[in-house]
C-alpha cells in the first residue's frame, strides 16, 4: 500500500478517525498483556518499528547478522514472509522459492543466513531452534507476543520519525509511541535525524545513528551514468536520493507500492521509457528479488549496507549474544 499523505501531519481527518485509532490501540495493548510468548531456548534479537513498513529493518537485520556471525554465533533469521504464500515453517531456499512463495525480504535474508519464514512466529522460532540456531533475529515482530524476545530494537526512519504521532488508521503507528518505546532495549535512526527523535526517547534509550549506503565499487559505477530508477519499497524517495548521493543520472523515477509484484505490463513500460531515454533500468535489491528470473536480463541493482556511526555503542548492546552461553 501507499501511505497517505495525511499520516505525517495533523489535521480534521486524522481527528476523526481517532476513535478507531484509540480501538487499535486498546486491541494491540491487551494481545501484549494477555498472550505468553514461547521461550525457543536461545536468544532472540527482534527488529522491529513502531510504524508501518519502510523505516530500513531489513537491512538492520542484515547488520546485526553480520556482527552476530563475525563473533561466530550461529545465527537464523526469522520473518513471517509478508506477501508470500507459503504458511510455513518453511526454510527459504532462494533457488527453489519465489517472492510469491515466501515474499522478497526473507530471499534477501537467505542469502546471508539460514532464514525460516512462518506465520506462526513461535513454531518458526521453535523450528530454528532445533536446527541449531544459536541467536534468531526476527525481522518484525514487535508486536507479536507469541515469542519472547531477549532484545528489541526499533528502527526509524531519520526523515519521517513517527509521522503525526496517531495510531492506525488516523496514522501510520501500529500502537502508541511510549507504548512501544518501553518495551525496546534500543532505538535505530536511519539517516539523519531531522524529526528531533532524541528528544522523543525516554531517558537511558539508546539511539544508534546509521546511514544505508552503497559498497564503494557500487557507487563508483553508477557516477555520472543515465539511469531509470524505479523501486516498490516502504520509501521510494530514499532509494531516489542514494542514486543522487552516488552522481547517477536519474532520467525518471518510478515509485510502485511496497512489496506489489511486478506485472508484466509494468515491466513493458518501463523498458521501453528507459530505451527512449538512453538509460538503464536501476532498482533495489528488494525489488529485484521480486520480479520473475526470466525479467531480469537487462535490469540492475543498486545494493546497499546498513552502516552504524558507532558500531563499538551497538557491540555494547549485543554483548550477551556475541559471546556462548555460560
Amino acid at each position: 500500500m501507499q501511505a497517505p499523505g495525511f499520516w505525517q501531519r495533523d489535521g480534521l481527518l486524522p481527528r476523526l478517525l481517532a476513535p478507531l485509532a484509540n480501538r487499535v490501540a486498546a486491541i494491540t495493548a491487551q494481545r501484549l498483556a494477555t498472550i505468553a510468548g514461547i521461550d525457543p531456548g536461545c536468544p532472540v534479537i527482534c527488529v522491529g518499528n513502531l510504524t508501518l513498513g519502510g523505516q530500513g529493518k531489513t537491512p538492520t537485520v542484515l547488520a546485526l547478522v553480520a556482527r552476530l556471525q563475525a563473533a561466530g554465533r550461529q545465527v537464523f533469521c526469522l520473518t513471517r514472509g509478508y506477501g508470500g504464500a507459503l504458511q510455513g515453517p518453511v526454510w527459504v531456499d532462494p533457488a527453489a522459492h519465489s517472492a510469491a512463495d515466501v515474499g522478497d525480504e526473507p530471499l534477501l535474508l537467505a542469502a546471508h543466513a539460514p532464514t525460516i519464514v512462518a506465520k506462526d512466529r513461535a513454531a518458526g522460532a521453535i523450528a530454528a531452534r532445533a536446527a541449531g540456531a544459536q541467536v534468531i533475529v526476527m525481522d518484525d515482530g514487535f508486536q507479536n507476543p507469541t515469542v519472547c524476545k531477549n532484545l528489541s530494537l526499533i528502527v526509524v526512519d531519520g526523515a519521517s520519525g513517527f509521522g503525526n504521532g496517531r495510531v492506525l488508521p488516523a496514522g501510520p503507528l501500529r500502537e502508541p509511541v511510549a507504548a512501544g518505546l518501553q518495551r525496546a532495549q534500543g532505538v535505530v535512526c536511519i539517516g539523519p535525524d531531522r524529526v528531533g527523535l532524541t528528544d522523543l526517547l525516554p531517558p537511558g534509550l539508546p539511539c544508534f545513528s546509521a546511514a544505508l549506503v552503497p559498497e564503494p565499487e557500487d557507487a563508483a559505477r553508477w557516477h555520472g551514468l543515465r539511469v531509470l530508477a524505479f523501486a516498490g519499497i516502504g520509501r521510494p524517495e530514499k532509494f531516489f536520493q542514494t542514486l543522487e548521493a552516488v552522481g547517477a543520472e536519474i532520467v525518471a523515477r518510478r515509485a510502485f507500492a511496497d512489496h506489489r509484484p511486478y506485472q508484466a505490463a509494468d515491466l513493458s513500460a518501463l523498458r521501453q521509457q528507459a530505451s527512449r531515454a538512453g538509460a538503464t533500468l536501476l532498482t533495489t535489491a528488494k525489488d529485484f528479488a521480486r520480479l520473475p528470473l526470466a525479467d531480469r536480463v537487462g535490469i540492475a541493482v543498486l545494493p546497499v549496507r546498513l552502516v552504524f556511526d558507532d558500531p563499538a555503542a551497538l557491540d555494547a548492546v549485543l554483548k550477551p549474544f556475541l559471546e556462548p552461553a555460560a
